[in-house]
């Protein structure tokens, strides 16, 4: 096993959830197929726990999540500074400023968290910590990485996981790609969940990133197509922003015009091209799945790609 914190999307280690969490190990995976992922690389879900040994706070923060079931809210206050003070060792900024240096990633990058119990079939945790988009800097991908932790103590995280994991999981990772500026984002899902039909596909789809999505700015079109990639239905919206990286760092909101927003996102072409991978996934990992992708120049990229959850 290396001995590195920091583990390439290239490394055998990193398809294991254990090391690389859910979503830095369906990067991985997918990474392997072939498939269109953005470059990065992945800080070990033993890190923290190894931190926090180190300093003397894993019995202190392991007290505070006893409790978290009674009150998420009291046990987020006491253990998110624990981890925020969290003294980096130098070791460790010298691997993740080394693999930083090797992504080139000039447009600043996602640091995404990545829980081990997370993208499972059981639950999926989508939302439940912090992604921060379009950081820049190798100081400030640290202080990312750091509340990429504390976010697995949030309240809401807490009382998520007291409901559908163990409240005493350590296991959180962090994934670090290079940021993509794409001109449409969405996701899809292999199977239509609504109507609990394998025979059909959703796609939903915005223009900019998906964080238009996550932020509530923007409705995005609907689509649903056979396995086949054939359009049954698509449903515009016309989106009045846009989010987009900022020159300066992290993201913000763009106005689109009536034209631009009320355009259709995806042509039939597109909708086919991400059915052939939603098809491809599925007989990969052989069960339903919840795809993030995105375009860019024309160019089809995969996020993410987590078991569809009831």
């Amino acid at each position: 096993m290396s001995s590195s914190p920091v583990l390439g999307f290239d490394d055998p280690e990193c398809e294991n959830p254990d090391e690389a969490g859910g979503k830095g190990a369906g990067l991985a995976r997918m990474a392997r197929l072939g498939l269109p992922v953005p470059p990065g690389f992945v800080i070990r879900a033993s890190v923290l726990a190894g931190l926090l040994d180190a300093s003397g706070a894993r019995e202190r923060v392991l007290s505070h999540l006893a409790g978290a079931a009674d009150g998420a809210a009291e046990s987020a206050r006491a253990v998110q500074p624990l981890v925020q003070e969290l003294r980096l060792p130098v070791d460790f900024s010298t691997a993740v400023f080394g693999a930083f240096d090797r992504l080139s990633a000039p447009a600043g990058v996602a640091v995404r968290s990545s829980a081990s119990a997370e993208d499972s079939e059981a639950a999926s945790f989508a939302g439940q910590q912090e992604t921060f988009l379009n950081v820049r800097g190798k100081e400030e991908v640290l202080t990312r990485i750091k509340d990429c932790w504390a976010s697995f103590f949030s309240e809401r995280a807490l009382f998520y996981r007291s409901r559908k994991g163990n409240l005493s999981d350590l296991g959180m990772a962090v994934v670090v790609q290079r940021q993509l500026a794409p001109d449409r984002s969405g996701v899809m899902f292999t199977i239509d969940p609504v109507r609990r039909r394998r025979d059909q596909m959703m796609i939903e789809a915005v223009w900019g990133l998906g964080e238009a999505v996550v932020s509530g700015g923007a409705t995005p079109d609907h689509y649903v197509v056979s396995r086949e990639g054939v359009v049954k239905q698509a449903r515009v919206s016309v989106q009045e922003m846009a989010v987009r990286a900022d020159a300066s760092g992290g993201v913000r909101q763009y106005a689109l015009t009536a034209e631009e927003g009320g355009a259709r996102v995806l042509k039939d072409a597109e909708l086919a091209a991400l059915a052939k991978v939603g098809r491809e996934l599925e007989a990969h990992f052989g069960h339903p799945l919840d795809v993030e992708w995105a375009y860019q120049g024309g160019q089809l990229y995969l996020l993410q790609s987590r078991p569809v959850t009831a």
